[in-house]
């Protein structure tokens, strides 16, 4: 059974009174694959930094969607995407990030060569890392991290411990006002279909957001994925989504939908058709923002659209795609934020997963469990979703 130790701001091995150390440093490779496992794995780097009580000199995210050529990796600096001193303020000391300006060199790096994969276990990576705590490892200035993608496997902290990492991510403005814009589009469609409907004028019409999970690639992955952990509750057809969508206790309509999927990889041209009646689906062509997206990398698009969701009055996703699992996930925090444990009958905020039935027909509503020991569900998805 996989040992998870938690590490707590008063009990971290190695953390001084005084917070994390400025002059120790810890570097890790370029951060690859999709946009929150990016995340993920930035969190992962952030939580091993704190372990050993040293900063995170800056990473390097990656703008393209990696898969396995090498030569798509297109390297984009963290503070592109996030807000740098606003991490550091946010997160003061809990994590901190720093410039490779910041080095004296004065010695050479220290390399951490850690497993690849899953056939490197959480108990020796644990190990290994306690290892690093310790003289003589301890005493060099730099400890850089190599192997393959090593923060994309292994967990050893609570959530409650990336929930804080996440917090501290906050977009540049740049991607913060094309969401306004987008947001914006979305209800001013919205408000033209009340108006037409019962001449009510409504100046921040409530949306869904759909994170509709029907890309070739993601089919592919969660039909392997059924097979192989024997759920059938991961994989959603259209007819299925929109169906559960539609039963929806408590939504008032005629309501516009949002539907957030990668275009690139998309094969379905009839993602609009067949919504019930009252129900006004819109995607970035349709909706007359495709413009704002198409200047950008995928990173960037992929923020978008998580920024985007995220305001959303009501979201709905699938809760084995680790995109939805990060929105819940700060809706969750937004719900508690607003001391309440639950979202209970209030649409506002609520969340629901597709892919698992629930009440009325429709989707199961959706909580991030913020007690657990481990990312693991949210990391690789679950159909134990906490309500």
């Amino acid at each position: 059974m996989p040992l998870y130790r938690v590490y707590g701001p008063s009990a971290s091995i190695g953390h001084s009174h005084l917070g994390v150390r400025r002059d120790k440093f810890l570097e890790v490779p370029q951060i690859v694959w999709g946009l929150n496992n990016q995340k993920i794995a930035f969190a992962r780097a952030c939580l091993t930094a704190r372990m050993l009580n040293r900063t995170l000199l800056m990473p390097t995210l990656s703008a393209s969607l990696f898969y396995k050529e090498i030569d798509r990796l297109d390297p984009i600096a963290f503070d592109k995407i996030f807000k740098f001193d606003t991490f550091n303020s946010l997160c003061n000391g809990f994590i901190q990030l720093g410039h490779f300006s910041a080095l004296s060199n004065l010695t050479a790096p220290f390399e951490l060569r850690k497993g690849s994969g899953r056939k490197w276990s959480v108990e020796r990576d644990l190990e290994q890392l306690e290892q690093f705590i310790k003289d003589p490892l301890d005493k060099f200035e730099v400890i850089r991290v190599v192997g393959k993608n090593p923060f994309l496997w292994h967990d050893h902290w609570p959530v409650k411990d990336y929930a804080k990492v996440f917090e501290c991510l906050v977009v540049v403005d740049e991607i913060a006002d094309e969401t306004t814009k987008v947001v914006s589009k979305i209800r001013e469609r919205g408000s033209s279909l009340i108006l037409k409907s019962d001449g009510a004028i409504q100046t921040n019409t409530p949306f869904v957001a759909v994170h509709m999970r029907i890309e070739k690639d993601w089919m592919i992955h969660c039909k392997k994925l059924e097979q192989r952990s024997k759920i059938t509750q991961i994989c959603s057809s259209k007819v299925e989504i929109i169906n559960r969508v539609a039963h929806i206790n408590g939504l008032r309509k005629p309501v516009v939908v949002y539907l957030a999927v990668a275009d690139s990889l998309l094969e379905d041209s009839s993602l609009l058709s067949g919504w019930n009646e009252g129900f006004y689906p819109f995607e970035k062509k349709k909706l007359g923002v495709w413009e704002i997206y198409n200047k950008y990398p995928y990173l960037i698009q992929s923020a978008i659209d998580y920024e985007v969701c995220m305001r959303a009055d009501v979201f709905v996703g699938n809760s084995f795609s680790t995109f939805s699992s990060l929105i819940v996930l700060q809706r969750t925090q937004k719900i508690m934020g607003m001391g309440s444990t639950s979202s209970g009958m209030n649409l506002k905020w609520a969340s629901y997963a597709y892919n698992i039935l629930g009440e009325y027909e429709g989707p199961r509503r959706w909580i991030t469990n913020m007690l657990d020991l481990s990312l693991n569900a949210i990391s690789y998805g679950s159909n134990n979703i906490s309500c």
